[in-house]
């Protein structure tokens, strides 16, 4: 099973499409390892630089609507082959969300309000979080300002097959272990 824990990215933004996660002109490539160095190129967030501030993230907050657009399995694989395996969200394009799970990844919702606070108290530290998914927990930890430390724990839920799907690595690791 994927490892769910490591460092942040903040992504500031409603309805990030699977054009700017991975733009169109690489849906001809034919090995995730080939997305790599174009995840996230196109997309528009103030004081954002894919190059910058992609590498050794494990996750993404950001806001509503994350992965709406084409539907393509492309975009998770962008993530993931970027050590991208955790999307927390206000809610998630339909197609995307299930895209993610038959990759083994989790994109999960928290409440608006949760991801403000999210955003309030750990946006622009050096933030980790770490996801127990028996428990249903998402922690983050960071130092602010002065040394002093900031943690904050919210719960979340799987669907039995999101949760299956997960802890297999996936639609075909679960398919077959299964069938």
């Amino acid at each position: 099973m994927t490892k769910f824990d490591g460092k942040v990215l903040f992504l500031d933004r409603s309805d990030i499409n699977t054009d700017e996660i991975i733009p169109a002109k690489y849906l001809t490539e034919i090995s995730k390892e080939a997305l790599k160095p174009n995840c996230l190129e196109d997309l528009k967030v103030p004081g954002f630089e894919p190059k910058r501030d992609v590498p050794g993230k494990a996750a993404i907050v950001t806001r509503a609507n994350f992965g709406c657009g084409s539907s393509r399995e492309h975009a998770p694989w962008a993530l993931e082959v970027n050590g991208i395996n955790i999307v927390i969200a206000e809610s998630f394009a339909r197609i995307f969300r299930q895209n993610m799970y038959n990759c083994g990844l989790i994109a999960t919702e928290l409440a608006a309000a949760e991801i403000d606070e999210v955003f309030k108290a750990f946006s622009g530290l050096d933030t980790s979080v770490a996801v127990d998914l028996a428990a249903g927990k998402i922690a983050f930890s960071a130092t602010g300002a002065g040394g002093a430390k900031v943690a904050k724990a919210y719960s979340f839920k799987l669907g039995e097959f999101e949760d299956a799907l997960v802890k297999a690595g996936g639609w075909v690791a679960y398919a077959a272990a299964n069938y």
